[in-house]
């Protein structure tokens, strides 16, 4: 018979992987970036926020905060390492503004992690209490960066059109919220299943819209709206990508 922790164990390695392919899914970005040799109008805010959302969630599944969550860390220390590469190429290539910004925004979330976690360890001497300081700042930030679908989601309504709004992307988001949705419910994490029931639903709207759009969506288009390539979704669902 299949024990509780083992069901979990294979639904967190399946959420892993999905969650890998959601950290390579920015791939084509950088591609584009490496080949022209500039950033030309990308931003480093979406890595940025997904590293310190990452460093966040590994924080919360290390042993002195949350117990037996390993699937948490290895996926999100993953990530970490996968968005330090992307902003590394990044800096690479941006002009002196957009190297400050990276220099000054990565600055700017080590003294803030390492401020928060320090006073959270301090004050907080049980695991109960760590785990919802940290479990609460987790789901705050991923509550956040809900919000990066929006816009292409309004762009479908107005436009109505699918165009700017990739498929195979929006259905990762729901497998991948779905997947750590079952993680948490088997034991229940109540801060990974808020993240996660969250990423569910953005997906599974982003699907509806897709289903509700796609017949309307022209076929022949031949003028590109400059801006849409500009379009970064975050993908940092929490934790993160978990």
């Amino acid at each position: 018979m299949v024990t509780a922790e083992a069901a979990r164990n294979v639904v967190g390695i399946i959420g892993n992987v999905i969650s890998f392919g959601l950290f390579l899914s920015p791939c084509p970005t950088f591609y584009r970036i490496i080949k022209n040799k500039s950033v030309e109008e990308f931003q480093v805010y979406p890595y940025l926020a997904t590293v310190l959302n990452c460093i966040f969630w590994v924080i919360y599944g290390l042993p002195f905060v949350r117990p037996d969550s390993i699937l948490v860390v290895t996926i999100n220390g993953v990530g970490l390492v996968i968005e330090l590469i992307y902003i590394c190429v990044y800096f690479s290539y941006a002009p002196n503004k957009g190297r400050k910004k990276v220099v000054y925004g990565l600055s700017g979330e080590i003294v803030f992690i390492a401020a928060v976690s320090l006073v959270f360890l301090l004050v907080f001497h049980d695991h109960k209490r760590r785990i919802l300081a940290f479990g609460i700042i987790c789901d705050v930030f991923n509550i956040i960066m809900y919000s990066s679908p929006l816009t292409i989601m309004k762009k479908v309504i107005t436009t109505k059109s699918v165009e700017y709004m990739p498929f195979y992307l929006s259905l990762a988001n729901f497998l991948n919220g779905c997947v750590w949705t079952a993680y948490a419910l088997i034991k229940l994490d109540i801060f990974i299943l808020i993240s996660n029931g969250l990423g569910a639903i953005s997906g599974a709207a982003q699907l509806i819209l897709y289903g509700c759009y796609f017949r309307s969506t022209p076929r022949d288009e031949k003028v590109i709206d400059p801006k849409a390539s500009q379009i970064q979704l975050s993908v940092s669902d929490g934790p993160d990508r978990v």
